[in-house]
């Protein structure tokens, strides 16, 4: 872990990442793609020490409130956060200016900062996205090993919804040969229908690989899962996008579940929802 003095901290879009790299150990990892100029190793996390200091100066000066997300990159709640607060203070600093937010993670230490949330959310908008990938926690520690478990994640999430904040989930990626079951995408879907979740965010049953987090992929493959590498080398080559060969049939069952139980499911009417700031739009109030 180094510690750097950032220039910006806001994207075109409204997002940020207050840390760059992960402690996760997540195998199929996209941000370890060498096109995102992460750090190497992945795991010597970058902590953008002044992120807070360089939110607040933005939110001063935008004319209208909007959503504030983070975690689309690397995870706002690592093990790093414990100590550092980074992702709490920005949050307070959300919640005094009355913007929304969205954060994105796997782990359950989102819980320690319910109390800002629930408060953002009483305010204007609070919405937390967890990624769901195996209903078997002992696959998901062999692909996510350092992270809280998928039943753990559920939890999470039944906690949110009780306390009244809204929750998306991403349920990718599907790793050919080892998560992309028809039982284990119908369990996944389940376990979402029952935590109440208000959207599920899903590209397809497969994932994508770049220079970078292909050769990452493939040596944890080799470790954990030996002889599939081969496998998806006859298969895929160097292929981006890997589709699973059922990738149809469970995305109709995909749509078909969640408009039976009325879940946001269009990537498209997930991201309109997320980045929704509600209510007549007001001035920003400008403090110090």
């Amino acid at each position: 872990m180094h510690s750097v003095q950032a220039k910006t901290i806001l994207s075109p879009h409204n997002g940020m990442n207050i840390y760059r790299g992960c402690t996760h150990g997540c195998i199929y990892c996209d941000s370890r793609a060498k096109c995102y100029h992460t750090p190497e190793p992945f795991e010597d996390v970058e902590v953008k020490e002044n992120a807070p200091e360089l939110l607040e100066a933005a939110l001063k000066k935008k004319r209208k409130k909007c959503m504030i997300g983070t975690g689309s990159m690397c995870d706002p709640y690592m093990h790093c956060e414990e100590k550092l607060l980074l992702t709490r203070r920005c949050l307070e600093i959300i919640n005094r200016y009355g913007f929304g937010a969205t954060v994105i993670t796997k782990s359950d230490l989102v819980l320690r900062d319910l109390d800002l949330l629930k408060s953002i959310n009483e305010k204007s908008k609070a919405v937390v996205q967890m990624t769901l990938t195996t209903a078997n926690d002992e696959l998901c520690r062999k692909v996510e090993p350092n992270v809280c478990p998928t039943s753990r994640r559920v939890e999470v999430l039944k906690i949110f919804r009780k306390e009244n904040i809204p929750t998306v989930v991403w349920l990718s990626p599907f790793l050919p040969g080892i998560n992309n079951t028809k039982e284990n995408f119908e369990s996944l879907l389940a376990m979402c229908a029952d935590a109440g979740v208000k959207g599920i965010i899903n590209f397809g049953i497969g994932l994508t690989l770049r220079e970078g987090n292909r050769e990452y992929y493939y040596s944890k493959l080799d470790e954990k899962f030996p002889g599939l590498k081969d496998r998806y080398v006859q298969h895929y080559r160097d292929s981006y996008n890997l589709m699973s060969s059922n990738n149809s049939e469970l995305m109709k069952y995909f749509n078909f579940f969640c408009s039976q139980y009325g879940i946001i499911h269009t990537p498209e009417k997930c991201f309109e929802y997320l980045n929704e700031f509600p209510g007549k739009q007001e001035p920003v109030l400008f403090k110090t």
